[in-house]
């Protein structure tokens, strides 16, 4: 006789409420860089292409990690790959905490970026130890709690590093995280281990794909100085190729791919990535350049904001963005999902360029803001929804796996090539870069965004209730 495995645990209230502090935790640290990165800018001496840099790293780093830790998750069980993702993550915080200089932030924040795995891993053990209604609810409740933490990190993530200071905004939240992560491990039962033979790792496809993001990165980061060091941006351009061109072999031929290429070949899949893509350009664009334009000193064309009043600035971006995903669940089943695509880039579009042409009092930026910020949220709500339904249920997984990754590499193309636009426009000897410079990013945005209005066109209308 072979013996049945055993029913999952049933958890308590008190299991998900540990999950949802730590839901609160990451995301508060998960926050603090946006709304102090001038301040951080001006602490560590960085350029603006630089601190472009910092913001993103995070986010890529969360890119690479979220597939692998699904498949460790399958394998070891999740809450044994929760917890090692929160030591690495704790161990992030305390590296960003204690930085002394740029270097050393960035290592912090890369490894901080496991935390963007831990998310969908929380998700997988409230589903297997409650039932499927009680499920949708802990869900739920989890996922606002993270929301809700990212709004306390934007706003809290200036007084501590004006009243105490830098080090203490990461450290804060890190203490969070790590007494979180002990009540999760105390409270949460141990999952059974799934089938091994399911949680193949792609590690040439992820090796490459990192060294193609890091190098890409630095691309963008150092292409202001091309007049000064044209070789090294020539070699670095013949590195990413290098890598582009072997990743793309290795994911075509490998029996369990990180990312199956040969999705795009779908105009469903194609046409989301590439709205997708740019969309999260025009958001990035400004998300990076709306809280420097509030740092920039009011003597010259700016407001000479510190990170508190950027922080409390930020925040009804933050509420849009929140409220965006029901929206666009509702605008979908009402109108169809081309519908909802085509008022969010309008409305994107025509905030970034509004943002270009008027920019002198601090509502017009917090207006702007909010509402790049929805229509974001619309649009990626629903081109994620109208992949996820236009192609076949087993390859659900795979699409909606290369719409996020899409979503990933347009924001952080877009926050650096907003970095590298504010370094070239800054005048040599000074440290404030022209308003033209400003002017520039959002244009450029706004006029790539308005040109995804060809392609959303030709999408197909989605299904109305």
């Amino acid at each position: 006789m072979t013996a049945t495995p055993a029913s999952p645990v049933r958890i308590g209230k008190a299991a998900v409420g540990a999950l949802g502090m730590l839901a609160v935790a990451t995301g508060a640290l998960e926050s603090v860089v946006t709304p102090t990165l001038p301040l951080l800018q001006r602490e560590l001496d960085m350029s603006p292409a630089e601190g472009a840099l910092l913001s993103i790293m995070l986010l890529i780093t969360g890119a690479l990690v979220t597939p692998v830790a699904g498949k460790f998750g399958d394998r070891y069980g999740g809450k044994r790959v929760l917890i090692r993702l929160m030591v690495v993550v704790s161990a992030g915080g305390l590296v960003s905490s204690l930085a002394p200089n740029l270097p050393v932030l960035l290592l912090g924040q890369v490894l901080q970026g496991a935390m963007v795995g831990a998310l969908p891993l929380s998700f997988v053990l409230v589903r297997e130890h409650l039932p499927a209604g009680e499920s949708k609810v802990a869900i739920g409740v989890v996922s606002g709690l993270f929301v809700g933490g990212g709004m306390a990190g934007t706003l809290s993530a200036g007084p501590v590093a004006e009243g105490l200071s830098r080090h203490w905004m990461f450290a804060l939240p890190t203490i969070a995280v790590i007494g979180a992560t002990m009540l999760v491990n105390r409270l949460m039962p141990h999952d059974p281990p799934g089938r091994s033979d399911d949680a193949r790792v792609d590690w040439p496809g992820l090796v490459l794909l990192s060294g193609t993001l890091g190098t890409l990165m630095l691309v963008l980061a150092l292409a202001p100085d091309i007049g000064s060091q044209p070789l090294v941006l020539g070699a670095l351009i013949v590195v990413l190729a290098a890598f582009v061109t072997g990743w793309i072999a290795v994911e075509r031929r490998a029996a369990s791919p990180m990312v199956d290429l040969h999705m795009l070949a779908r105009p469903a899949v194609w046409k989301s990535c590439v709205l997708t893509f740019v969309m999260c350009v025009g958001t990035s664009v400004a998300v990076y350049l709306v809280p420097q334009l509030f740092a920039v000193s009011a003597g010259e064309y700016g407001f000479g904001a510190g990170a508190t009043e950027i922080g409390f600035f930020l925040l009804p971006g933050a509420v849009a963005a929140s409220l965006a995903g029901p929206i666009s669940g509702i605008g979908a089943r009402r109108f169809g999902s081309r519908a909802v695509v085509t008022a969010g880039i309008v409305i994107m579009a025509a905030a970034l360029i509004a943002l270009a042409a008027v920019h002198t009092e601090v509502w017009h930026l917090v207006i702007g803001k909010m509402m790049i910020a929805l229509a974001n949220g619309l649009c990626v709500t629903a081109m994620v929804t109208s992949t996820a339904t236009s192609v076949d249920q087993s390859d659900t997984g795979i699409a909606t796996s290369l719409v996020l990754v899409t979503r990933v590499i347009g924001y952080a193309v877009g926050v650096q090539v907003s970095g590298a636009i504010l370094t070239a426009g800054t005048p040599s000897g000074s440290d404030v870069p022209a308003e033209s410079a400003f002017v520039t990013g959002f244009v450029i945005a706004g006029a790539v965004t308005a040109l995804c209005l060809f392609v959303a066109r030709t999408m197909s209308k989605g299904v109305k209730e």
